[in-house]
């Protein structure tokens, strides 16, 4: 079992930075991809970033290209998105994802991951 507990989320206003952390519990960390993820109000669950269990390997929604970051600190069990040049429309909760330990690399999709925190708001006024 994978516990992951996020945090960091608040209110921005356009322009913008925030970074979110998630903390992961219960598996070796380092054996597993992570990712974000991101549902705002009356949408689905949509993909935002992932990186491999190494941090070599990183892929984002379009969306965010350029101006989000996701990172990890293997030492200390977390996961970042820095998010910068943030945008009303960038304003859902936000929740960072686990697939199986021993899944070095994840993609997009939500069937990939198998833990999920709990969410972190993130509302950017305009």
């Amino acid at each position: 079992q994978v516990q992951l507990v996020e945090s960091g989320g608040g209110l921005v206003q356009a322009g913008g930075s925030l970074r979110l952390s998630c903390v992961a519990s219960g598996r070796t960390f380092s054996s597993y991809a992570m990712g974000w993820f991101r549902q705002a109000p009356g949408k689905e669950r949509e993909f935002v970033a992932t990186i491999s269990w190494s941090g070599d390997y990183t892929h984002y929604a379009y969306s965010v290209k350029g101006r989000f970051t996701i990172s990890r600190d293997n030492a200390k069990n977390t996961v970042y998105l820095q998010m910068n040049s943030l945008k009303p429309e960038d304003t859902a909760l936000y929740y960072c994802a686990a697939p199986s330990p021993g899944t070095l690399i994840a993609g997009r999709f939500r069937g990939e991951y198998d833990y999920w925190g709990q969410g972190t708001q993130v509302t950017v006024s305009s």
